[in-house]
């Protein structure tokens, strides 16, 4: 996968991307990124990249000219890149967009700044319009790393273990279950005898249960578009007893 990203502030991303599970993913040529800083592409000679908006108002806007020749300079070889701008007003970001993300051969982020983008850029341009929550951050930045990382760990061979990624919480629509390690007794807080047991079926139930468990309790919502199997329900109604 490539990913490009455009932005105004490229040092941001130096820490976030030369760590971790990013880092490896690179090393691994699984994902390569790219950070560009779009005010290279500005035709002016004070490579300005904003300007007052028509009709008044406070703040600045983003021109769409420097955005526009960046992504045309950057999609010459790849004319089907997703170019995703990162604003309040996109669809919420859930983990059944960044599978759907992770799909694709080619992401460009485009971050923005001041008070918004020229209307154009959104109509004209991208092809997804993404906020990562119902709260405002200074600019896209922090939201596309935030997308980039929940991409970039989908990718084949990128996670240690493959069953990492489709167990995680929200991959299997509910949240993960509890986990523990050693040591079995710590401070008088113990581990449940079902995970010390060795019987995988049981393990497997108990995980089961204790997901629906904890998705009832603090994501009630996931559970509106939940199938939910037979065993499943019967749980939930033990629950919801439990609640009363």
């Amino acid at each position: 996968m490539k990913i490009d990203i455009l932005t105004l502030f490229p040092n941001m991303f130096a820490g976030v991307f030369n760590e971790s599970i990013l880092k490896k993913a690179q090393e691994k040529r699984a994902v390569a990124i790219n950070v560009v800083n779009f005010r290279e592409f500005a035709d002016n000679k004070h490579q300005t990249v904003d300007d007052y908006p028509y009709g008044g108002g406070a703040g600045m806007v983003l021109k769409p000219q420097p955005i526009f020749d960046a992504v045309a300079h950057l999609t010459q070889h790849s004319p089907n890149a997703r170019i995703i701008l990162l604003c309040p007003q996109g669809e919420r970001y859930t983990q059944r967009k960044a599978e759907e993300l992770a799909k694709e051969s080619h992401l460009i982020f485009v971050c923005g700044h001041y008070e918004g983008y020229d209307e154009r850029i959104r109509e004209h341009l991208v092809t997804d319009e993404i906020s990562i929550g119902d709260f405002v951050l200074t600019g896209g930045e922090l939201g596309a790393m935030v997308i980039v990382d929940s991409v970039v760990r989908l990718l084949p061979g990128v996670l240690g273990n493959e069953a990492s990624s489709v167990h995680d919480s929200y991959s299997s629509g509910l949240l993960e279950h509890p986990h523990y390690t050693r040591p079995a007794d710590f401070r008088g807080f113990k581990v449940p005898e079902v995970l010390l047991s060795g019987n995988h079926r049981l393990i497997e139930e108990w995980r089961q249960k204790e997901s629906l468990r904890r998705t009832f309790l603090r994501r009630p919502d996931l559970l509106e578009a939940y199938e939910l199997t037979e065993q499943q329900k019967k749980w939930l109604e033990e629950f919801q007893k439990n609640e009363r």
